[in-house]
């Protein structure tokens, strides 16, 4: 399966952004963007790619372990931004440098696990929004500038999530990937490591 780890923004915090969107689909060139579905909203922490089955077992009691050593992250959807004129995201503010720390012991839990992790892209908080549909041109400028204002309530990230990513299978123009979470560990709990102590370079 192509899975990725990730803290997944909570109904109540979704539903404020879904709200906050309503005037970007009116833009222009809002109809040239394939949107991604609030079921698909998440930080990524690792995107670990196609992992083998028999890798499984080792890299969830290996992910446990790194959850384990973080405490919960407190955080609000906040701003916006692109990549270009390619995508379109939301940020974050809170406890971003926690939720890097945290990442940087899921890569190294699944390096350790054998997991095919990318090292290219290091932790950025961004939630994917949009995408320009293939052969559009569209102008991200005036989507992002509309994001500037918005901040969404604050929430608790308190579970590290494993979540698969399923390409579309059907043919149909325009079909999204779809998102199901395979695994999730709890952060903190009793062994959680106070901040400070080089939790970041834990990994299990």
């Amino acid at each position: 399966m192509r899975l990725f780890a990730a803290l997944l923004p909570p109904p109540a915090a979704m539903a404020e952004l879904t709200a906050g969107l309503g005037p970007l689909h009116r833009l222009p060139g809002a109809r040239d963007l394939r949107w991604t579905a609030p079921d698909g909203w998440h930080y990524t922490l690792a995107f670990l790619g196609e992992v083998p089955d028999t890798l499984r077992p080792d890299l969830d009691e290996r992910l446990a372990r790194a959850a384990r050593r973080h405490r919960p992250c407190e955080l609000r959807i906040r701003g916006g931004g692109r990549f270009g004129d390619r995508a379109l995201w939301a940020g974050a503010e809170g406890d971003v440098r926690a939720a890097g720390a945290l990442a940087a012991s899921v890569r190294a839990a699944a390096r350790r696990a054998g997991a095919p992790v990318d090292e290219e892209h290091g932790f950025r908080a961004h939630l994917t929004l949009a995408r320009a549909s293939r052969g559009a041109r569209v102008d991200l400028r005036p989507f992002a500038a509309a994001l500037d204002g918005f901040r969404g309530a604050g929430w608790t990230a308190a579970d590290l999530s494993l979540v698969a990513s399923l390409l579309p299978r059907s043919g149909i123009p325009g079909e999204r990937s779809h998102y199901t979470v395979v695994g999730s560990w709890p952060l903190g709990g009793p062994a959680a490591a106070p901040p400070g102590d080089g939790a970041a370079g834990g990994a299990g």
